[in-house]
């Protein structure tokens, strides 16, 4: 039976209501925090001071959003010395969100200048394990299920250090960290191709850190950071082929014009965000509509762009680049995918894209009692203009200057 224009619009609605449903997103805690470049820091006012801050603001986004119920932390940034974990997720809890992904400190400290895991010294390699399975324990406190891992390890020189040996140190170490982990949670490594190291970076990709945690255990899973490849790389390529193997555990969000910007995802490449929304849904399709278990976060600083603003303008993009892509044809695309119809299905994959879906997402928000303008709401609620009062307060009575390198 021919569809008709309304019947082909209530489809169209309905996929979309359905895809947004499924689309939880966790936001970071840094990204609410002052941050700048390598070369210094930027100021707002309304930046957090602390972690209550960074999940009051984070309540905010999910509060107009309805789909950021999580909040990832920096152990070493968000819990102070000996603090309850209890505590921190009772905190989250009165701010309308719970604790998300744990992430440990292993570039930091100075004894991290020739890596944490991959370290040639037993003593710094101890100190660094020591600290990520603590980390462990307070996902295990907090209600976590996430452990996320990104490793700053490399040598920037020829001969520095055996390339072999440290792959196998890190190896060691991640199976002593996989063996710590509770029945709920998963190890997530994360990779990334340079920077700080030039030379030869010891997880510099989706390969190297898929390998990792096969090795390690089965619940490692590889976590893919939009910005952390190089600008020709064919990100849902790699998505597809992990989602293949089972090993597609979660995305860090943003955008890069070269390797690793952490800008507002979809702000310079949407097409190819959308692209890899498409072979998640794609994977979904193929599965008897079962989605994978994808954990999806941000992963932005926001240097210069007000901090709740930036979050919600991209949750704002993610979910309508989902939307888009769950709007894809697919029995019409294997049609043209089966008899090589290359333009065809190119043509299928544009309409889609090109496809006006804020309408739709406007309907969703306010069928689900949400703000159909999360921008608009948050701008008309005052909140910028009451916290930055408020934390430029506090932090004249707590005596804290801003300073080159922070705050002091």
């Amino acid at each position: 039976m021919r569809k008709t224009p309304a019947s082909r619009k209530a489809a169209a609605r309905q996929q979309v209501f359905d895809a947004l449903g499924t689309l939880k997103i966790e936001i970071p805690s840094w990204g609410f925090a002052d941050t700048g470049t390598r070369f210094g820091k930027f100021y707002q006012d309304a930046a957090a001071i602390d972690l209550a801050d960074k999940l009051a603001d984070a309540g905010q986004v999910h509060r107009l959003t309805g789909c950021c119920p999580t909040v990832a932390v920096h152990v070493l940034w968000d819990f102070k010395p000996g603090e309850d974990p209890a505590a921190v997720a009772a905190l989250a809890a009165r701010n309308g969100v719970k604790i998300g992904s744990i992430n440990p400190n292993l570039f930091q400290d100075q004894i991290y200048k020739h890596g944490s895991f991959a370290n040639p010294d037993p003593a710094v390699r101890k100190a660094a394990l020591a600290h990520t399975l603590h980390s462990v324990e307070l996902g295990k406190k907090t209600g976590s299920r996430l452990l996320s891992l990104w490793l700053a390890d490399g040598i920037n020189y020829p001969g520095q250090d055996n390339i072999a040996a440290r792959k196998e140190r890190v190896a060691e170490c991640l199976a002593a960290v996989h063996r710590k982990l509770g029945p709920d949670q998963l190890l997530l490594l994360e990779y990334k191709p340079f920077e700080p190291a030039f030379y030869a970076t010891d997880v510099a990709d989706w390969g190297m850190s898929c390998i990792h945690c096969k090795k390690a255990g089965k619940k490692a899973r590889v976590l893919v950071d939009t910005g952390h490849h190089y600008t020709a790389q064919n990100i849902e390529q790699i998505v597809a082929w992990l989602l293949s193997e089972n090993m597609l555990g979660g995305f860090h969000f943003n955008d890069r014009r070269y390797a690793d910007d952490d800008l507002t995802l979809g702000s310079l490449d949407p097409y190819q965000v959308f692209r890899i929304f498409n072979e998640i849904h794609q994977h979904a399709h193929d599965n008897g509509g079962r989605p994978a278990d994808i954990a999806y976060m941000i992963d932005q600083s926001h240097n210069d762009k007000p901090k709740v603003e930036a979050t919600l303008q991209t949750v704002a993009n993610a979910q309508e680049l989902w939307a888009k892509a769950a709007l894809v044809d697919r029995d019409a695309l294997a049609h043209h995918q089966k008899n090589t119809a290359q333009i065809d299905a190119e043509e299928l994959l544009k309409t889609a894209f090109f496809t006006d879906v804020r309408p739709l997402i406007a309907d969703w928000r306010r069928a689900n009692k949400l703000p159909p303008d999360p921008l608009a709401a948050h701008r008309a609620s005052g909140y910028e203009q009451a916290a930055a009062k408020d934390r430029a307060a506090r932090r004249k009575a707590l005596g804290i200057t801003q300073t080159a390198g922070g705050y002091a």
